[in-house]
């Protein structure tokens, strides 16, 4: 929707049904190593908008892309943590924890630059 200036107003809603789709296809395209990247360019290319728009939905598409395998990672911890030394237990929780951490931060910003390029690419053609 155009609004005086050329300002786009942007519409959550859609924003956030485009960051599911780019969600959909990182996961569906993980087999490629950029898949990131390639969710966070469709999200932003189906939002439109500027490189900002593009960067806020790409990164969006992939914390939802994330949240399947942190969900699975802390089921489980949950699980396996049970029995055996206490201190042990805790640290290769906290340790697995960093690591997904570190994997979805991988993931969200790899979605933020497929999102500006996705903006980019939206604006260029």
């Amino acid at each position: 929707m155009s609004v005086p200036g050329n300002r786009r107003v942007v519409n959550t809603d859609n924003s956030l049904l485009n960051a599911a789709i780019g969600a959909v296809a990182t996961i569906g395209l993980s087999f490629t190593g950029i898949s990131p990247v390639l969710g966070g360019a469709l999200a932003a290319y189906l939002e439109g908008g500027e490189t900002g728009d593009g960067l806020r939905v790409g990164a969006l598409s992939g914390l939802i892309a994330s949240l399947p395998l942190a969900a699975i990672v802390v089921f489980a911890l949950a699980v396996f943590s049970f029995g055996g030394d206490l201190g042990v237990a805790i640290g290769g929780g906290l340790l697995v924890l960093a690591i997904v951490a570190i994997a979805v931060g991988y993931t969200v910003a790899l979605s933020a630059l497929g999102g500006v390029l996705g903006a980019y690419l939206k604006d260029e053609l």
